[in-house]
């Protein structure tokens, strides 16, 4: 039987685990996915040889990218957020068009109070994937909530 989300997030809190569940729920062929897809990887920039390099077959680099969210998944569950941060901003690097590594690196940026960067880091991802709910849904919330403590501190 498969851990609830509370067992396998243990001390994150509610709008984190929120979040993460969103996050490993659209990530293709994750155990807590929603959706199971096996849809083709169009040929990306890192496709192309380079001089001193083997030449990379197309869907070798968003591989590798779909690894390291999957490895920044297993790290931020077990609390490891700037680990989890890393392997993120390494997967975006990997693969700039991965939508969903943007929305964990978002939400790993919102974990640490870094309010600016997770804007650009959510709004990258919504541009990406415009009809992604569970993105959009992540963005909607942090919006929500950050623009409520702004008008806190602003009081």
């Amino acid at each position: 039987m498969r851990p609830t989300l509370p067992q396998v997030y243990g001390s994150i809190d509610d709008n984190a685990m929120v979040k993460l569940g969103n996050a490993l729920a659209s990530v293709p062929d994750h155990p807590y996915s929603r959706r199971r897809t096996h849809a083709k990887v169009a040929a990306g920039p890192g496709c192309c040889h380079r001089p001193g390099r083997r030449p990379t077959r197309p869907g070798r680099r968003a591989n590798e990218a779909k690894s390291q969210v999957e490895f920044g998944i297993a790290v931020a569950q077990k609390g490891l957020w700037r680990e989890a941060q890393y392997r993120w901003l390494r997967a975006t690097e990997i693969d700039p068009t991965y939508a969903a590594a943007f929305n964990n690196l978002a939400i790993a940026y919102e974990q640490q109070g870094d309010a600016e960067k997770a804007r650009a880091a959510y709004e990258k991802a919504v541009a990406l994937e415009p009809n992604n709910l569970q993105i959009r849904q992540n963005y909607d919330l942090f919006k929500e909530i950050n623009d409520r403590s702004n008008r806190r501190s602003d009081r």
